[in-house]
């Protein structure tokens, strides 16, 4: 063997020896990844010694060309071994880490409860559904004459103006989003003869400005009782029921005199501040009441409309909205919070009944 040949084959031997001590010596995949590039790369003492292959005869090259290759699987081989026992190591600890206790309980999905305002609208239908109501419930696009002519609203009146009402159509002012569920109460004494008493519940459409105390969307609760001999005493009996019911037992209430087009006499509610129990503080702005809702005794135009007989039959109605009653009965401050979806706020009420 010539000095060249006898020097590549050394420098084979060497590189089978040192490749077999690095990899015999990693303790990780990682320090096995560092032994395979330094024995089997493209810098390693084997692929300097295949390139020397280049210059030698043919007979020579054949011969220690099968060396180089015999060292490389002797070398791939233990690479290969080393790796499947880490890969062996491997999952076995996550299977030690990631298995998973069958036998112990599950972990429960997050459930969701009822919005604010869905449970609000729910407790006042409960309270009047106490007191013997039905409810009732109605389109909410509607027609003008049940919206407003049926409920002795005259044309100029400037509710029925496209800035107060949404339209449908804007050149044809019959069909619109209800701005309240008064025309329920049209729909229901039109198809039932006295006694009367329903609460109508749902949602409303008005062109106001969004800001804290006003939404252009938002849910009304309106009720209607309609019997032989009904008096503003019992307006002012049941809906003072209503009020202590949803606010405090012993809570004031008082009406104001006020105007609306469908009831006569008409006045506005207040309730007693549940904070400051009348002396004035934030949420009443000092005034010790917190106005509540609109009500008075049903005009007889309206009994007229759907055919009653107005010297056998009188009633009485009242209107709220069910953010206003939601934001007083939790201390809210802004009506827009019960529409962001904020789930941080949605969940302090919680358990809230």
């Amino acid at each position: 063997m010539s000095a060249p040949d006898a020097e590549t084959s050394a420098l084979l031997e060497k590189a089978l020896a040192e490749g077999l001590e690095l990899i015999g010596k990693a303790r990780d995949a990682p320090s096995l990844e560092d032994a395979r590039v330094r024995s089997l790369g493209r810098k390693a003492s084997l692929a300097r010694a295949r390139s020397s292959l280049g210059r030698m005869p043919e007979v020579q090259r054949r011969s220690l060309g099968a060396i180089a290759t015999s060292v490389q699987r002797r070398l791939e081989e233990a690479y290969r071994s080393r790796k499947e026992a880490f890969d062996a190591l491997n999952l076995e600890k996550r299977w030690q880490e990631e298995r998973i206790d069958v036998t112990l309980p599950g972990e429960n999905p997050p459930v969701g409860g009822l919005h604010p305002l869905t449970k609000t609208i729910w407790e006042i239908v409960d309270i009047f559904i106490g007191m013997g109501y039905r409810v009732a419930e109605g389109p909410e696009v509607e027609l003008a004459s049940y919206n407003f002519d049926a409920l002795n609203t005259p044309y100029e009146h400037p509710s029925r103006s496209p800035s107060d009402t949404y339209y449908m159509d804007g050149q044809d002012e019959n069909v619109l989003l209800r701005p309240h569920t008064s025309p329920v109460q049209i729909r229901a004494m039109e198809t039932q003869e006295p006694p009367v008493y329903i609460v109508c519940p749902g949602r409303t459409y008005r062109r106001d400005e969004i800001d804290a105390t006003h939404m252009n969307t938002f849910a009304q609760i309106e009720g209607l009782a309609v019997d032989e001999g009904v008096t503003m005493a019992d307006l002012k009996g049941t809906l003072g029921k209503f009020a202590r019911t949803l606010f405090g037992k012993d809570l004031d209430v008082r009406l104001r005199p006020s105007f609306f087009p469908f009831t006569e006499p008409s006045a506005e509610m207040d309730v007693e501040c549940f904070v400051c129990r009348g002396n004035g503080c934030r949420v009443c702005k000092q005034e010790g009441w917190i106005e509540l809702l609109g009500c008075g005794m049903v005009d007889p135009f309206v009994l007229e409309w759907v055919g009653y007989d107005v010297e056998k039959y009188s009633g009485f109605a009242f209107g709220l909205g069910a953010e206003r009653a939601a934001s007083l009965a939790h201390g809210v401050s802004d009506l827009r919070y019960f529409y962001e979806n904020d789930i941080r706020f949605l969940q302090t009420f919680r358990g809230v009944s």
